[in-house]
């Protein structure tokens, strides 16, 4: 009975795996996307705001859930973005130097860039990630002496991105939260020195979930966050774009995962309910008027959003249309949105 409950954990686990990575490839897609459809300066401004947004978002309770409110604002900073992408299986180092000054370094490959995408992507766009988050840590932390001090950036050719989060004698202003010191170098990592997630209360089935979450999360910040940019019909097609460019590129990985095959409508009507259930979201499959129909009951990545638009429902629209593209030839997938573009979501097949 062990071995059999433990086979069906490490399936569940890699189906939130492929999950993951589908929802990463998207993410870092949608960034190439907006570089080579409207250039550098809207990409960067999209970065700016999709991290600033989680900045806001996560950063203060993330710091509560992970146990580092106490420490001081440099040393809680870089833990945090140590642990919190540890977490979602991005490799960060941390050192500590003092309570005023704590380095972190995401060395090669870098997990946003994931592959041959870190080629297309320019370095103002990698430096609007840093003033999106690591600029603002000392805002939400209400000491605005808090800087981020960047050495390093692996899209400029160096070998990795790193900076300290320094805390300074005197107020900063706005243009001094963020600033370069390409001539410094981080010290050397450490595993034993740095922190460590307690066991007990991140057993591994959270850690997987978490995982799986994490990848999720930037898609669920990135498309309201198009939307409210570019505006509806322009965000709609490049996230519909990305999305069918992904969902062709991975269906063989994400199939492999959810133990589906490629094929006709059947079969893609089959791996479709798979994945919403790898995503924790409900469907139900019925026959009608000779093609299929998978009725998402919910969808749990957008469900809480605020200022939700319905052409956000363009991110499922464009994948599911690769992802069949990939399953077989001439698979058509049609939606049908409820008012407002949430779920109920009715999906035909055929």
């Amino acid at each position: 009975m062990t071995a059999a409950l433990d086979a069906a954990q490490q399936a569940q686990w890699k189906r939130w795996r492929a999950v993951a990575d589908l929802y990463h490839a998207y993410f870092t897609g949608l960034i190439l996307t907006v570089v080579t459809r409207r250039g550098t300066a809207d990409a960067a401004e999209f970065v700016f705001r999709v991290f600033r947004r989680q900045q806001q978002e996560r950063f203060l309770p993330g710091l509560e859930k992970l146990g580092l409110s106490h420490l001081p604002p440099a040393v809680a900073a870089a833990q945090y973005h140590y642990l919190s992408n540890w977490i979602g299986g991005v490799h960060v180092e941390y050192m500590y130097e003092s309570d005023t000054k704590a380095w972190i370094r995401y060395p090669p490959p870098r997990w946003i860039w994931k592959g041959s995408a870190i080629c297309g992507v320019p370095g103002e766009v990698s430096r609007a990630m840093l003033r999106g988050w690591h600029a603002n840590n000392g805002v939400a932390l209400g000491d605005i002496r808090l800087g981020f001090v960047c050495t390093k950036q692996s899209v400029d050719g160096q070998d990795g991105l790193e900076g300290y989060y320094h805390q300074y004698d005197h107020p900063l202003e706005l243009d001094q939260r963020l600033v370069f010191a390409r001539h410094l170098e981080a010290p050397l990592f450490d595993a034993k020195a740095a922190p460590a997630l307690p066991v007990s209360s991140w057993p591994k089935p959270r850690l997987e979930k978490a995982y799986r979450n994490y990848a999720m999360e930037y898609v669920r910040t990135a498309a309201p966050v198009m939307v409210q940019l570019f505006g509806p019909e322009d965000a709609g097609y490049l996230l519909h774009l990305t999305g069918k460019l992904i969902g062709m590129q991975y269906f063989d990985n994400v199939a492999a995962a959810l133990a589906m095959s490629r094929g006709g409508a059947p079969e893609f009507a089959a791996f479709l309910d798979a994945l919403f259930a790898a995503q924790d979201d409900a469907a139900a499959t019925t026959q009608s008027e000779g093609a299929l129909e998978v009725r998402q009951q919910s969808w749990r990545l957008m469900h809480d959003v605020a200022d939700y638009h319905h052409a956000c429902s363009k991110v499922l629209e464009g994948l599911f249309e690769g992802l069949a593209a990939g399953c077989g030839r001439q698979i058509g997938v049609h939606m049908r949105p409820a008012a407002g573009g949430r779920p109920p979501l009715v999906w035909t097949i055929g």
